[in-house]
């Protein structure tokens, strides 16, 4: 049987979640609507904004549905530039749809460096804060791929005083870490439902209180009139049943660190380059490097033996870029070697192990072919 080990790209579907999305799918209505399946709909839509509310502290009026995570990040982006922000800075290690959002916004845009452990260099954002122009700042609460996780409430004291927005894409974090919007002091986050074992398709932007957002989908007045389209009613469903879970299940999620070290210990004595070791991370996440054994070959060669990861480098068009976390935090050498395993509700401590294990026997025979690559070139 196979083993999934890519949650922090897609969650499995938890069953609660199945159940209640069929619910959902078979009684159906549009929550517009003034009629009873309408109202048996809206009903819905807004028990599931309490739920999601909850799991990061914040009141259910600061939540905005929307079709997923970039959507999200990019209104956040939005709500603070018409809020006044004159120039953007994002953490170099930020998620591309920020980043992009940010570069096209026409607003000024620097980037918030990092040190080698991933961790951005505050001191760097305390001076550029003293810079003329009210800032918008985005710091991901923790790296999509190596799970490291950001000093948000230290930076937000300086960006406070500044006069600043703070946005925090705690997509990754939500569910594997306690996430609350008062102790993290955003002016924004952003939430994804399918990384906390609900339905693709689904994101909220999540607002601190005297916070606006700007509509950046025009249409009709869905969502207070902040997010113009029907609301995807049975997928709005699943991402608050699957944000109860993820808060239940906060202490397992946690529990999975000790698993993860435990594997991290053998792929680092056979030769692996942990990412992002000396900085605090999600404890679901191990994000690892080798030189001379390219992303692309180590996922088919773990896929066939029935274990299923990521690459921490994205592949387009045949090509293998380099990791952009990677390069950030000065690793160059091993960018292109990179592979992200990342646990979830699912996963049990004999997945880790098999991982580990399967990690460790291909690496030796790929290392062993190299050693005799290298003799006959000599």
């Amino acid at each position: 049987m196979s083993v999934y080990l890519d949650y922090n790209a897609s969650g499995l579907v938890r069953p609660e979640v199945r159940e209640a999305m069929a619910e959902a799918l078979a009684d159906g209505g549009n929550p517009n609507a003034v009629h009873a399946a309408g109202r048996r709909a809206r009903a819905r839509v807004e028990n599931a904004r309490a739920r999601v509310a909850d799991l990061v502290g914040a009141d259910p009026t600061a939540i905005v549905f929307s079709s997923g995570g970039t959507e999200s990040n990019a209104q956040a982006v939005a709500s603070a530039l018409a809020a006044g922000c004159e120039r953007v800075i994002v953490s170099a290690t930020e998620h591309p749809c920020v980043a992009e959002a940010a570069a096209v916004s026409g607003a000024p845009v620097e980037v918030l460096p990092v040190d080698g452990d991933g961790l951005v260099d505050l001191a760097w954002l305390a001076d550029a804060l003293k810079r003329p122009g009210r800032p918008l700042v985005a710091i991901h609460h923790a790296n999509n791929e190596s799970g490291v996780i950001q000093p948000i409430a230290e930076a937000a004291q300086w960006i406070r005083a500044a006069g600043g927005w703070l946005h925090v894409d705690a997509i990754q974090s939500a569910g594997k870490v306690p996430v609350d919007m008062r102790d993290l002091d955003a002016d924004s986050l952003t939430l994804s439902a399918h990384k906390l074992g609900g339905p693709q398709g689904v994101g909220a932007l999540v607002l601190k209180a005297g916070r606006e957002a700007v509509k950046i989908l025009h249409g009709a007045g869905q969502e207070r009139g902040l997010r113009a389209g029907t609301e995807n009613t049975p997928g709005i469903v699943g991402f608050g049943v699957a944000a109860d879970c993820a808060a239940r299940d906060l202490s397992h999620a946690m529990a999975h660190a000790s698993w993860r070290d435990a594997a991290e210990a053998k792929v680092k004595a056979a030769g692996a380059t942990v990412v992002g070791e000396g900085a605090p991370r999600l404890p679901n996440t191990l994000f690892m490097a080798v030189e001379g054994w390219d992303s692309p070959q180590q996922l088919i060669t773990l896929d066939l033996a029935g274990v299923m990861i990521s690459a921490g480098s994205a592949c387009s068009s045949g090509k293998t870029k380099p990791s952009k976390t990677m390069l950030a935090m000065g690793l160059a050498p091993l960018a292109t070697g990179a592979v992200r395993v990342s646990g979830g509700w699912g996963t049990t401590e004999q997945d880790w192990i098999r991982f580990a294990d399967a990690w460790v026997a291909a690496w030796q025979k790929h290392s062993a072919r190299l050693r005799e690559r290298a003799k006959e070139v000599a």
